[in-house]
């Protein structure tokens, strides 16, 4: 049997992705060492607040990662070790695996980075590696400098953005600001069950319901939700909150206050509006959050594109987010340019951040942007950084070249993790091998002059710098 001693060593080498000198001396003397911003991830704050200490490496890498389990599926393995009953060290098992399997899918890389960055693990994880690899990071989880908080601090992160609904009382992000924690741990708004609820009135009706207590106020006509949402907005700026997140098919950007009002009558008395009052409704919701942002100097962000649920037999069987989820083929300029131009005609448009799930559309965004930049701040308007599915090597490099042909990659507010998984931050490190290889191609072929000073700092600014002054941590 192979053993970690025996086994063979991992390929994450001190230049990995790095694929001349100008990349190496980039990475090494200038990204490398830069904190961390996560403004946009799905981490749970009650875990952060309570400083958890996972038992095992299946708990803390697997469950909820619906990457991996998707792996698993296309490699035959059955449904129960991933989202079944069986013991955490079975589904790891399988896990191991299935890893060799993944080769050029990102999975591999990010795999060997965690194990490398987080355990000291520095060979290749399979099933003959897997009982030993489990057994020694497992054992290491239950050490007191393995638990959450520590794990955040040694990857240097220093400020963390979870989502959370309107209705969320936060008191975990008070109990973590009041823990005297060094990383900072912010709430970001995400109202959109409030506007796409209505499509299911008896849902649409519990969840007015639940903004009634977390607000206080009675709601029963439209002009009552938008007084809920507006304190909900208030109560999460006052603990910190700075931005906005929205996960949408599409922009909404159909205007017509008075089907928007006769949709929410009818949604709150239990009647399924038609799709045109669901659609004003939707839209004028999208506009007033987006105004309340503004107001507030807040940054608003979009993700665009993700076509959900298209498994209805497995997601009976297992719910909702466990990798049922694909890109979507979405129209997104048209709707997307009303939206912006009417907040902008009044000028109170938000600093924005655009996320496109369909590659096809990274030259839609990044002009988009461009539209309305209007040099109060610099990058006001950004393309998002690749998502979801574009978050790998060659999704991020099509997203920072459109973004180069398109705009200022130079003001570009980097990367985040989107993710539920407190080993994920090495998505941070890939990036930057990424972007720092693809700048010292420029450099090498004769692209881009060797001036490392002015390039360096354009590599810290995308790692650190520009994320800190955009959002006013």
């Amino acid at each position: 049997m192979t053993t970690i001693a025996t086994a063979q060593k991992t390929f994450i080498s001190e230049d990995f992705l790095l694929r001349s000198e100008t990349a190496r001396i980039l990475y090494h003397d200038y990204a490398k060492e830069m904190p961390i911003i996560d403004y946009h991830c799905h981490l749970p704050p009650d875990q952060i607040a309570g400083d958890k200490q996972f038992e095992n490496l299946t708990q803390i890498w697997l469950y909820g990662d619906h990457y991996k389990w998707r792996a698993m599926r296309a490699n035959g393995i059955n449904e129960k070790y991933c989202t079944g009953d069986v013991s955490d060290w079975e589904k790891f098992e399988q896990w191991a695996a299935t890893v060799p399997y993944t080769m050029r899918n990102p999975l591999y890389h990010w795999t060997h980075l965690e194990l490398l960055r987080y355990f000291d693990v520095d060979i290749l994880l399979n099933k003959d590696t897997a009982r030993e690899i489990y057994d020694e990071c497992s054992a290491k989880l239950r050490q007191p400098d393995f638990s959450v908080k520590s794990l955040l601090t040694r990857m240097n992160v220093k400020v963390i953005c979870t989502t959370d609904d309107p209705t969320d009382n936060l008191e975990y992000h008070q109990q973590i600001a009041d823990s005297g924690f060094d990383i900072k741990v912010l709430p970001t708004f995400r109202p959109d069950k409030s506007m796409l609820l209505i499509d299911s009135p008896v849902d649409f009706k519990e969840y007015l319901d639940k903004l009634e207590t977390s607000s206080g106020l009675t709601i029963s006509t439209y002009d009552d939700l938008l007084a809920a949402l507006q304190n909900r907005h208030d109560f999460f700026a006052a603990m910190g909150g700075k931005l906005s997140d929205h996960g949408l098919e599409h922009i909404y950007a159909t205007y017509d206050e008075a089907a928007a009002k006769e949709g929410f009558n009818l949604a709150f008395n239990g009647q399924l509006p038609t799709e045109m009052q669901r659609t004003a409704f939707k839209s004028a919701l999208l506009y007033e959050v987006a105004k309340m942002d503004h107001a507030k100097s807040w940054t608003q962000q979009f993700h665009l594109g993700a076509l959900r649920n298209n498994n209805a037999r497995m997601l009976r069987e297992t719910g909702p987010d466990t990798g049922w989820d694909s890109i979507g083929d979405y129209s997104q300029a048209q709707a997307l340019s009303r939206f912006l131009n009417k907040l902008d005609s009044t000028n109170q448009l938000a600093k924005t951040i655009l996320y496109n799930l369909n590659p096809s559309d990274n030259e839609v965004l990044a002009t988009m942007t461009g539209n309305y930049n209007d040099g109060s701040v610099a990058g006001k308007m950004q393309f998002g950084s690749g998502w979801w599915f574009l978050d790998q090597k060659d999704g991020m490099e099509r997203q920072m070249n459109a973004l180069s042909n398109m705009g200022l990659l130079s003001q570009f507010v980097g990367m985040l993790t989107d993710s539920r998984s407190f080993l994920s931050y090495p998505r941070h490190e890939y990036f930057r091998r990424i972007l720092c290889n693809l700048i010292g191609a420029d450099v090498e072929n004769g692209e881009l002059p060797n001036d490392i000073p002015w390039l360096g700092k354009m590599v810290e600014d995308i790692s650190y710098h520009n994320a800190n002054r955009y959002f006013g941590f």
